[in-house]
């Protein structure tokens, strides 16, 4: 426990929490960071399909979904021998885990995401819903039809807890960068000395081309690593230029299979 407060509890609801505060940051730099923008603020506010109205109530939703999934998550794997175990793992078997989950996790939203794509009744009835926004935006990153968010983030995170073998302690971390993670991919904006930009080929310019129409069948990778694109010929590189107007824009190399 922290605080008086389980370890499963922390797990469930902090990452919810960091969703909004780091979305949050990112709406108000979004203010004062014109020059950095993938996309005009006039793009944002006309290109998109959905009112952010509806995109919170969208997003809360989901959180709702995996709270509940979470929790009952808890209770039925929650065993005090192996969780003492667990959570006097050393370091270097956290990393393992993180490792772990962080390959598992890839793996199963790159294969839903790919195959919403390519089933017409799923991409028009249930995936298009993410597509709404054109123009991704920080808080819009979880912004899903319900069952995707079930079938591709929720589920998806339940397979890396379990396989990856982590404690609920060391998944309260986890799921918070990976949170983070996903909510920097798509702030939309290429602010400089962003780590994340450095050390993942997968971010915010990366999956912004995902969301253009000539990335629609590329780049389906999330939210870590960039390798399924890139064995199974779904890599689309691209390069950033200035736009006349400040900031930045994402557009594809004139050859997509070269890097």
């Amino acid at each position: 426990m922290i605080l008086g407060i389980s370890d499963e509890m922390l797990g469930t609801f902090v990452p919810i929490i960091i969703y909004w505060v780091y979305s949050g940051i990112y709406v108000v730099l979004g203010l004062f960071s014109e020059d950095y923008r993938l996309h005009t603020k006039e793009d944002e506010d006309e290109k998109n399909l959905v009112s952010k109205g509806a995109v919170v109530k969208g997003v809360l939703l989901q959180q709702l979904v995996q709270a509940v999934v979470a929790t009952l998550l808890f209770a039925v794997t929650g065993s005090d021998t192996q969780s003492d175990l667990n959570q006097n793992a050393s370091l270097l078997a956290v990393a393992r885990q993180f490792g772990t989950a962080m390959l598992v996790m890839d793996t199963w939203q790159y294969f839903m995401h790919r195959y919403m794509h390519h089933n017409k009744f799923l991409y028009k009835h249930i995936h298009s819903q993410h597509h709404r926004l054109i123009v991704p935006y920080s808080f819009g990153a979880l912004y899903n039809h319900p069952l995707e968010g079930l079938l591709l983030d929720t589920i998806g995170g339940a397979l890396s807890f379990l396989l990856s073998g982590m404690s609920p302690r060391a998944s309260i971390f986890f799921f918070s960068f990976a949170t983070i993670k996903t909510v920097d991919d798509h702030c939309g904006l290429w602010l400089p000395g962003n780590l994340f930009h450095v050390i993942f080929k997968n971010n915010t310019a990366y999956h912004d081309v995902h969301h253009q129409l000539y990335g629609n069948k590329y780049n389906y990778s999330q939210p870590f690593f960039v390798m399924w694109d890139r064995i199974l010929g779904t890599y689309m590189p691209y390069t950033l230029e200035k736009r006349a107007d400040g900031g930045f824009e994402a557009r594809p190399c004139k050859d997509s299979k070269d890097d």
